[in-house]
């Protein structure tokens, strides 16, 4: 284990896809690659979305999630996404993992059987209490919102 994380998370995971399982490319990786699972290809037209499995179950510990994020590379050279990025996996969550896809290109786009669709990140979730006041105190942004700050 690199020395700068602090220890090494075990959660369980069931791997019907027949792929490896989910793993850091490189070792300062905080994403893992997941593979599709399907039967036959799945070809997305310009605009169109599919519900993709990959064959994955888990059981992430309470106080933690898995997101499930675009890959890079799938964005930048082809136009796929993922709908709800970052797709959020609960901790009492038990069901297959699937990934929601999207193709923001204009040219068809097809997804084979173990091809890496995205990827998953383990993170820390804070539940928080809230506390109901009648003024929240004052910042030198204030109320700007979206484009406050210009170009």
């Amino acid at each position: 284990m690199p020395p700068y994380f602090t220890g090494v998370m075990e959660i369980k995971i069931v791997n019907r896809s027949g792929y490896s399982l989910p793993a850091y490319e490189t070792e300062a990786s905080s994403g893992m690659d997941i593979r599709a699972k399907i039967s036959s290809p799945i070809t997305l037209k310009s605009l169109e979305r599919a519900l993709v499995p990959t064959g994955l179950f888990v059981e992430i510990p309470l106080g933690y999630e898995a997101q499930i994020r675009p890959r890079s590379g799938l964005a930048a050279k082809h136009g796929i996404s993922l709908v709800n990025t970052p797709g959020t996996i609960d901790a009492d969550y038990r069901g297959e993992i699937k990934v929601i896809m999207i193709n923001l290109s204009n040219e068809n786009y097809t997804i084979h059987d173990g091809d890496r669709i995205a990827q998953m990140v383990i993170s820390k979730v804070e539940h928080i209490h809230w506390k109901v006041v009648d003024e929240l105190e004052q910042t030198t942004r204030g109320e700007g919102g979206f484009g406050h700050t210009g170009k």
